[in-house]
């Protein structure tokens, strides 16, 4: 025998209450008319039956019901508990592995940031979307091609970094008007413009996503392309001493000379000095430690100051701009292979 809830049984009395006054309603209106007692009794008879066919069933589907989510709220406990579980054991691992094998984790978060979205955008029917990756993705490639042939040609490192330098200027102005999009939108600027609050905040959005993606792809494949050409020219060598001796006019990321003095303004770039006394290209030595992500001398391997190539306010907020670009990876790659795992535990445990 199934077990009855107060809140089944009530209702169920008061189905019972409701049909009993429709009974007794059609009686007092029928006690005039002898030619519809035969309907009285008739339907007396069919809200009896139906009474006694129907309140049963549903009584007995509400109390199925009741066993079947029974012990639910322990199951919502077991299954909060293996998510924070689940994230805190990913996050260590994800850490242990970036600091023990730098590259291989960098190259597995890449391949992840450009696919999982691939992914997403087939599926949701993101054509816009689709399009910008497309052309963003055959326009690397053919940058990746050339900085990883061998002989490197003298042009092929300053287009290299102009050109992932551009995607990092664009994305981050994008992400910037996307932000302040969704800013006006909150204090209901939008309304001066005449413009819905649901279409300025998905124009905010696009934007700002738009901007971090494109942001953390050019990030992570400038430092592709930075360590292998490089690597190529010989001036810079990550596991010990450099092959080539570099002299006091020539740019160690590039391989080119330098052409404008350190005092002396440059009309399309100026001429950089690091803290330990190596000079190279703005454009050359930007890519290196803003786009891609070096933080020590081409040369040397000595430890850069950021700080001293910030020569107004503004710029400093690039570096916190990588920095979220760092966030958003982890959230983009990792975070839905997260959520598949622990799907995956709770369905082989029977956790609804």
């Amino acid at each position: 025998m199934f077990y009855q809830g107060p809140r089944q049984s009530l209702r169920i009395m008061t189905c019972r209450d409701t049909v009993q006054k429709l009974l007794s309603g059609v009686t007092m209106e029928d006690e005039s008319n002898s030619s519809a007692q035969l309907n009285q009794d008739t339907g007396r008879e069919f809200l009896q039956a139906f009474i006694s066919l129907m309140v049963p069933n549903i009584w007995v589907q509400h109390e199925r019901l009741h066993v079947k989510h029974r012990g639910h709220e322990a199951m919502h406990a077991e299954m909060v508990l293996i998510l924070i579980a689940t994230l805190v054991v990913a996050q260590i691992v994800l850490v242990q592995w970036k600091q023990r094998h730098h590259r291989s984790y960098n190259l597995v978060t890449l391949v992840q940031m450009w696919v999982v979205p691939l992914y997403f955008t087939i599926k949701l029917y993101w054509w816009r979307f689709l399009s910008m990756w497309g052309m963003f993705s055959v326009v690397t490639s053919y940058v990746i091609f050339r900085a990883t042939r061998k002989p490197l040609s003298c042009r092929t490192p300053r287009m290299v970094y102009k050109w992932f330098l551009l995607i990092y200027k664009l994305s981050y102005a994008v992400g910037v008007l996307g932000y302040l999009a969704i800013m006006f939108t909150m204090f209901g600027f939008n309304v001066f413009f005449r413009i819905k609050a649901e279409d300025s905040m998905d124009v905010g959005v696009i934007m700002l996503f738009y901007g971090l993606y494109y942001g953390v792809m050019g990030r992570d494949f400038a430092e592709i392309c930075s360590d292998y050409m490089a690597s190529t020219i010989g001036y810079y060598n990550k596991g010990g001493m450099p092959s080539r001796s570099l002299t006091n006019d020539i740019c160690a990321v590039c391989g080119q000379r330098i052409l404008v003095d350190l005092e002396e303004e440059g009309f399309i770039e100026d001429t950089y000095q690091l803290s330990c006394g190596h000079i190279f290209h703005e454009f050359c030595i930007r890519g290196w430690c803003i786009v891609g992500k070096k933080q020590t001398c081409p040369y040397c391997n000595e430890k850069v100051d950021l700080k001293r190539m910030m020569n107004n306010p503004w710029e400093k907020t690039h570096v916190l701009y990588g920095q979220l670009l760092d966030w958003l990876r982890y959230l983009v790659a990792w975070q839905p292979i997260i959520i598949g795992i622990v799907h995956g535990i709770n369905f082989s445990l029977g956790l609804e």
